[in-house]
């Protein structure tokens, strides 16, 4: 794997005078402040916006223990995986460059192959989803000048399409980056878009507060009656604890964030502390906006309350926070795809190492450029494109999808992994109480996958006949 053309493949991107590190491969230079920027830009996505109507499901009581609870799970999991970086010894031991190779390196081929399966089809659906949330947020902000200038109540429909079509040029461009470690800017300012835009919704939802007084909650969440049945309540129950459980998610990226650090001090030990401060600004965040926007909005919190106009007013300071989402997602879509484009270009080296279109590079002023890199990526970026554009339903299967794969990445792998490397004794108290916490987050995926399916087949319902040429 660290043969000398593979060296040199890596090497031309850089220049000749920069130092190797003990694999040979260019000298990491991330360090824990890099990667809590990172971590944050994949951690707060556009689902921290819902959560407000997460809690008018599940009410004060459950609302603020499930985001407590996912926090601490999320952190203790992640502890576990960033020493798996290295095996046997967390410190010493040979490099896992990937998630798929810590899983195979600590518990075989089989495993390794299912874990590839449930990480790459979570990243290739997020950058889906990604495509059309960045889209709806672009065209939002037109829908929003709509109504300022027309009123509230005017036809301001503005189709998702020619923003998708703008998505796809700007990350095009970004996809063009070589790698995790030079992306490092581009994540701190989306980290930064992050709280930027968290901050309004929070300052949106105190205005509301002040103005209108707090609104109808409950400590249960959405009362059952006329307006719900119990059984409907229970299923949006489900679905709002999956919501949540991929809010926390990004296991699945991050030995390959560890990656990019340098390994003085120990990696594992930058990575925890920028796993912590990244868990820990996210969850204060989230329950900021969970419950104050609950608080504001109360059993009729929208689903974002950004895109979906639960703020009208005032209007530049929602089109400012939807732009910030804009460009957080711009970052955030380069932070997910770019495991996606090492996959396929180291099995390309592989396949083909003495290909000129592969290993060749040309300057271009002060840039390298890759032929192979631009058609490969810029082609990766069309296609996931051009699938958003045909399902407008696709947010209904990405949570079906990140409801089935939160377990198995953010919580199995983390702990077998964890029990083979320390040979944990098997029946002793920590091995039991590791199971017990991968059999309840396993439930916790099997109530949230039913609630998904549930809803992705309610929405199938309702396009049906939208999509019928009859």
């Amino acid at each position: 794997m660290h043969n000398a053309s593979s060296i040199s493949i890596v090497s031309n991107e850089f220049l000749p005078d920069e130092k190797f590190d003990d694999d040979g491969r260019i000298k990491r230079t991330g360090t824990w402040q890099s990667a809590t920027a990172h971590i944050i830009t994949t951690i707060v996505g556009s689902g921290v916006l819902s959560l407000s109507w997460c809690f008018a499901q599940l009410g004060w009581i459950a609302g603020i223990i499930t985001l407590i609870l996912f926090g601490i799970i999320m952190l203790f999991t992640s502890f576990l995986l960033v020493d798996c970086y290295r095996s046997p010894d967390p410190v010493n031991g040979t490099r896992n460059y990937t998630y798929m190779n810590a899983v195979k390196a600590n518990l075989g081929m089989l495993q390794f192959k299912i874990c590839g399966i449930a990480q790459y089809g979570v990243l290739i659906g997020v950058t889906i989803a990604y495509t059309t949330t960045t889209a709806i947020s672009m065209a939002a902000i037109k829908k929003s000048n709509c109504f300022h200038k027309h009123g509230h109540h005017a036809d301001c429909h503005v189709g998702n399409n020619p923003f998708m079509v703008t998505f796809a040029i700007i990350q095009i461009i970004l996809s063009q980056v070589p790698n995790f470690q030079k992306l490092a800017p581009v994540s701190i300012v989306a980290a930064i878009m992050s709280f930027m835009y968290c901050t309004i919704g929070i300052g949106l939802s105190i205005s509301k507060l002040i103005r209108e007084g707090m609104a109808k909650t409950s400590l249960t969440g959405i009362p059952v009656g006329k307006d719900i049945t119990g059984e409907e309540k229970m299923w949006k129950m489900f679905l709002a604890l999956g919501d949540v459980a991929v809010a926390f998610s990004f296991s699945f990226v991050l030995l390959e964030i560890q990656d990019t650090l340098k390994s003085s001090p120990p990696e594992n030990k930058s990575m925890k502390k920028a796993t912590t401060v990244g868990i820990l600004a996210s969850t204060i965040f989230y329950m900021m906006c969970g419950a104050l926007g609950y608080a504001a909005f109360g059993n009729n919190a929208p689903g974002n309350f950004l895109t979906g106009f639960g703020f009208f007013d005032p209007f530049w300071l929602v089109d400012l926070a939807n732009l910030c989402l804009v460009i957080h997602l711009i970052g955030a879509y380069q932070v997910l795809a770019q495991p996606i484009f090492r996959l396929l270009e180291d099995w390309s080296r592989k396949r083909w190492p003495q290909s000129a279109l592969i290993t060749k590079h040309y300057t271009l002023g002060n840039v390298k450029i890759n032929l192979f890199r631009l058609i490969l990526r810029s082609t990766y970026v069309t296609v996931m494109t051009t699938i958003a554009m045909i399902f407008p339903f696709f947010n209904e299967f990405m949570g079906l999808l990140g409801a089935c794969t939160f377990w198995p990445l953010s919580v199995y792998f983390p702990i077998e992994m964890y029990i083979s490397q320390t040979k944990i004794r098997k029946l002793s108290f920590t091995w039991i109480f590791m199971q017990l916490l991968s059999l309840g987050c396993l439930l916790v995926s099997l109530l949230a996958g039913a609630g998904s399916t549930r809803g992705l087949i309610a929405s199938l319902k309702i396009f049906k006949p939208l999509g019928s040429v009859s």
